[in-house]
């Protein structure tokens, strides 16, 4: 539903706010090489072709053609190739929003930022993408920065602080056997293996992340479709497949005694939406969000890569953090800037923003000859 709400929003836009704006319209006029100004037959069918990519373009992403490029055009059965990448993205939220049950919040935003390894893994192994050892060395430093940040949340949320050593090894000491401790007991708790289940939940989740950001790449590279479009189908098929497990999932499990009043309870669910507008407020501005979300990743994938959209995608935690710093829902952790900077950096790094700081971890030049092999012959 919140691909349908952009896509209907940018049409909204396009034909009636976007009129009078060359720069969102992709409006060229070719300069004519004669000076009578006159436009040739060959004028004619280059304006034509530009014309027809640039009525087709968005104000993200130009057009992608089948004259633009040499892809197919992606329709009639092709068009089901955009239900993988749907039932991924199904997949992967679902099994991420059940392990946010079982963890922590710090737990759960250190497991996912191993999406960017993933993605990466994926993209050589199936893409045939080349990553230099700078690209994989900003991986690990991104997911180093989340991993900090999910455990400053993790030591900020303890109610006592540890006691004060008047020495480094002492306290080191102090820390191994409280982690030992901590461990020994929370390993005969039914709760830690409710931890491990999330985790391995929200683990398996980047992998399904990752098959679709892979596919997603794969699919525009290899076929033509405005990313506004691919939106749009990728919701269609979302919407199916959603609709079919409600209804299968309701009449196994949330018409049953134990079942009603639970997450597989349709009818309990609309009566909420239906009697606090709160939750049918947050859930409109929740589909406009993953909507535009959807909407600007795919136009990273196809400008740019899969890895690197999953870099900026983690990236985001920063402004999560800014925001509910602002509205006071976090205190302040100076752990949390180390990583929030490690985070940051990893993502230009990878990204080409910023220079490794070793020459050696850069890709070799390639050198082209300036002079022909055989010896000029002067006349």
């Amino acid at each position: 539903m919140g691909c349908w709400l952009v896509v209907a929003g940018f049409s909204i836009y396009k034909r009636y706010l976007a009129k009078d704006a060359p720069l969102f319209q992709g409006s060229y006029e070719r300069v004519s090489d004669g000076g009578d100004g006159e436009v040739t037959d060959d004028d004619h069918g280059y304006l034509q072709r530009s014309s027809s990519v640039s009525e087709s373009s968005g104000p993200a992403a130009k057009a992608m053609l089948p004259d633009a490029d040499e892809r197919r055009l992606l329709a009639g059965g092709r068009l089901f190739l955009l239900a993988l990448p749907a039932c991924c993205d199904i997949t992967g939220t679902t099994l991420m929003n059940v392990g946010l049950l079982f963890v922590a919040a710090s737990i759960y935003q250190m497991t996912r930022g191993a999406l960017v390894l993933f993605v990466g893994l994926f993209s050589v192994i199936f893409l045939r993408r080349k990553l230099y050892i700078y690209h994989w060395s900003a991986l690990v430093i991104v997911v180093l920065g989340v991993a900090i940040v999910g455990l400053a949340g993790a030591i900020g949320s303890r109610p006592s602080a540890p006691p004060q050593h008047n020495s480094l090894i002492h306290a080191g000491l102090h820390a191994i056997r409280a982690v030992g401790s901590e461990a020994n007991v929370m390993a005969h708790r039914p709760e830690s293996l409710q931890t491990v289940l999330g985790v391995l939940m929200i683990a398996a989740a980047q992998i399904f992340t990752a098959t679709q950001f892979v596919l997603e790449e794969w699919i525009l590279e290899n076929y033509a479709l405005d990313p506004i479009k691919v939106v749009g189908w990728e919701g269609i098929f979302g919407f199916i497949v959603t609709v079919i497990g409600m209804i299968i999932l309701n009449w196994t499990v949330g018409r049953t005694p134990t079942g009603r009043h639970g997450y597989f309870d349709v009818q309990g669910g609309w009566n909420e939406i239906v009697e606090h507008k709160d939750i049918a407020i947050t859930s409109v501005l929740i589909m406009i969000s993953i909507g535009g979300f959807n909407f600007f990743g795919l136009s990273v994938t196809r400008s740019v890569s899969a890895t690197a959209r999953s870099t900026i995608d983690t990236s985001r935690t920063l402004f999560i953090w800014m925001i509910s710093l602002g509205l006071g829902w976090e205190t302040f952790k100076w752990l949390q800037i180390l990583g929030f900077a490690l985070l940051v950096y990893g993502t230009f790094l990878f990204n080409d923003i910023v220079q490794p700081p070793l020459r050696a971890c850069l890709p070799p030049r390639r050198h082209e000859t300036l002079l022909p092999e055989e010896p000029i012959e002067h006349l």
